[in-house]
């Protein structure tokens, strides 16, 4: 955990540079472990993703404890989505009306069918506590070092953190073999800063939800030690 006190922050407004796309789907159920798969079936029908460094794809979500800090940890287990459950990319602006080709489509999700409809348009938050639910990790990194190396990656962008808490390992099945991330929340950024890591992400795994960060009440409440 990496702690000190922090100011107060001025509210600075947001341009629509890069926002999220949410699509409205039909799903019964998803795998647990679905980034990778999700990733690839999204990017069969938006052949140009790979080549668009700002454009994420979350993971889907359903109802969870926690603000959805926790989810099923047997890769057995499905998820069962719900009618507000939603397909949510991070985009920048030009690329909005490309992003249409994935209304009306059927994605084949590992042998879970998930059907697409229309999205509406989301901002990104001002919000300075942001989390990201799995951000990439070494196999043999504990806790703290993994947070001394968020610190100096973030240092090394220029971005300043008061704040900052890792959760849990997940492991994620891909192409490449098993990934493994860590939760990850951070605290008492600037407005600009909080932006910037909306809208820019850690590391190179986005398309597979990895590194893409939410906004999220403040944390004081469970500070500990």
């Amino acid at each position: 955990m990496h702690w000190q006190d922090e100011d107060e922050q001025d509210n600075i407004s947001t341009s629509d540079d890069v926002v999220d796309l949410l699509f409205s789907i039909r799903c019964k159920t998803l795998p647990v472990d679905h980034g990778h798969a999700l990733s690839k079936s999204v990017s069969e029908k938006l052949p140009w993703l790979n080549h668009e460094p700002q454009a994420a794809i979350h993971q889907i979500h359903v109802a969870e404890s926690s603000h959805g800090w926790q989810r099923p940890e047997d890769k057995g287990d499905v998820l069962l989505p719900s009618k507000r459950s939603k397909l949510i990319l991070r985009m920048p602006k030009h690329r909005f009306e490309d992003c249409r080709e994935l209304c009306d489509q059927m994605l084949d999700i590992d042998g879970h069918t998930l059907r697409t409809d229309n999205f509406k348009t989301r901002s990104l938050s001002t919000l300075t506590t942001i989390f990201a639910r799995y951000v990439d990790t070494h196999a043999s990194e504990e806790d703290d070092e993994f947070i001394q190396r968020m610190l100096g990656l973030l240092q090394s962008q220029g971005i300043v953190v008061k704040k900052m808490m890792s959760g849990m390992v997940v492991r994620h099945g891909s192409d490449i073999g098993e990934i493994l991330t860590r939760k990850l929340m951070l605290s008492g950024l600037s407005v600009d800063d909080s932006l910037r890591l909306q809208q820019q992400g850690l590391g190179g795994l986005m398309l597979m939800g990895i590194g893409v960060f939410l906004p999220h009440k403040g944390i004081d409440a469970v500070k500990s030690g």
